[in-house]
């Protein structure tokens, strides 16, 4: 097997999955991105992450972080190793000095504990090319016959037609975008 890393790119709201988000992973040397629906605590937890935050009391990732540094253990990296019926796999390679283990872990778990501590993800090549998207895909599915300037034009009737198409696309980025027209209008009262 062979493996690419990857970052974390970005977090957005799933439109189409209450309390859904999509994290996208980056693969720079290949190009591709790989979007994957998380949870809204593991959203977090990776925000929180990445901006080196900590909430006043130990999280559950935090927890482990701390567990891992106490017994002088350190996760070497971690990997996404399958994609099965939209899931994807991953484990967790932790190291005492002298052997290691692997653990499997939900996919966003094993982020979060990957930038706590500081560890490169990897995923595996075949899992790449079965899940990724070129960069932009998501602002680039919008329907041939509107844009996005296009969208500022457009009625609430006809807003909320181009958002189910957006979500049935999974295009959330386009989608939160109209969502936030959607609310102004509805707000400033500019319903028809």
């Amino acid at each position: 097997m062979s493996y690419t890393q990857v970052y974390p790119l970005q977090i957005s709201q799933s439109m189409s999955m209450s309390g859904a988000y999509v994290l996208v992973l980056d693969a720079p040397e290949n190009g591709k991105q790989v979007p994957i629906i998380i949870g809204e605590a593991e959203a977090q937890a990776i925000v929180m992450a990445i901006e080196q935050k900590q909430a006043r009391r130990p999280l559950t990732h935090n927890l482990l972080n701390n567990i891992l540094e106490e017994y002088l253990l350190v996760l070497k990296q971690v990997t996404i190793d399958r994609f099965e019926e939209g899931i994807f796999y991953s484990t967790l390679y932790i190291s005492d000095g002298f052997s290691e283990k692997r653990i499997d872990s939900r996919t966003s778990d094993a982020i979060v504990l990957a930038l706590l501590q500081h560890c490169n993800i990897m995923i595996e090549n075949r899992v790449l090319e079965e899940t990724s998207m070129e960069p932009g895909a998501l602002e680039n599915n919008l329907p041939q016959n509107r844009s996005k300037s296009q969208s500022d034009t457009l009625t609430l009737e006809q807003l909320e037609e181009l958002l189910h198409e957006c979500e049935e696309k999974e295009d959330y980025e386009q989608a939160a975008e109209i969502m936030e027209k959607i609310n102004r209008m509805k707000n400033e009262g500019l319903e028809s």
